[in-house]
């Protein structure tokens, strides 16, 4: 298991993206590894954050952080992220997907998660290759830091 956690510049120019407060927005981190893009989201103010993760022991890691933190509006759910998506009511204004560099979602990943979607919800993507979004999503952002190519994308 290897956690890569988003390097610090891509997360600042992500949040300048998304603005610098997300008061009153639920978010959604897919593949949450060390939590950082969650958790950030849930200090600018985001009114819900689901972490889904896949591996137990890192499941078991963010809840005792999250604890540690008092970040009740923080929930850590230990599933597959497609799992997730298809057994998953809820919806979401901005999700962050930054899967294992070597996989990058998957188009039923995407296509799952299109009816999660708020009106108007922003998805983030990272990887280690620009990701080519399914038709019926275009790229609202994207940008390069390294190895760490990233997106923000919407349906439409």
């Amino acid at each position: 298991m290897q956690i890569r956690p988003t390097p610090d510049r891509v997360r600042e120019t992500l949040f300048n993206w998304l603005g610098q407060r997300l008061d009153s927005l639920s978010c959604l981190d897919l593949f949450a590894g060390s939590g950082a893009l969650g958790l950030e989201a849930a200090s600018r103010g985001a009114v819900a954050v689901t972490l889904v993760e896949n591996h137990p022991r890192v499941a078991v890691a963010l809840r005792d952080s999250i604890r540690l933190l008092g970040a009740n509006q923080v929930r850590v759910v230990h599933a597959d992220a497609l799992e997730f998506l298809v057994q998953d009511r809820a919806t979401y204004d901005v999700v962050f997907i930054d899967p294992p560099y070597a996989d990058g979602p998957p188009n039923a990943l995407m296509e799952h998660l299109s009816r999660r979607l708020a009106a108007g919800a922003r998805v983030y993507v990272e990887g280690d290759r620009r990701f080519e979004p399914p038709p019926g999503w275009r790229i609202l952002r994207q940008d390069r830091a390294g190895m760490a190519h990233f997106q923000l994308l919407q349906v439409g």
